[in-house]
């Protein structure tokens, strides 16, 4: 698979998990998703915070900041839901998707590409 044919099925992706999100009873807003690289560098370059391959820089990554009864949700633990939901939706769809819970940046949904999530 091309990036570019990635970047489409990532997109698909999260916005099923946005449905979802709102089906369970949670609210969002969008946090970091395309991590400009005039801004941070491009992948494999460490410029300002992130990782240097981090795949915010490929369009491949996402992060979602939770709420519930207008309650800001911070903790790795109030996105296992949604995390749990996303790594069964890509074995669904044949997809590599990884949820950040599992490296303590919960609120972090991604799709590996090349070794990177």
């Amino acid at each position: 698979m091309k990036l570019g044919e990635a970047q489409r099925e990532f997109t698909i992706c999260v916005a099923k998990l946005i449905a979802f999100s709102y089906e369970e009873g949670f609210e969002l807003t969008l946090g970091d998703a395309y991590r400009d690289p005039r801004v941070f560098g491009t992948a494999g370059v460490k410029k300002g915070y992130g990782r240097s391959e981090s795949n915010h820089k490929r369009r491949l990554a996402v992060d979602l900041n939770l709420f519930r009864d207008q309650k800001y949700l911070t903790e790795t633990e109030s996105h296992k839901p949604l995390g749990e939901w996303w790594e069964a939706l890509g074995v669904e769809v044949g997809l590599p998707l990884v949820w950040g819970g599992r490296f303590n940046d919960g609120n972090h949904y991604s799709m590996e590409w090349h070794g990177h999530r």
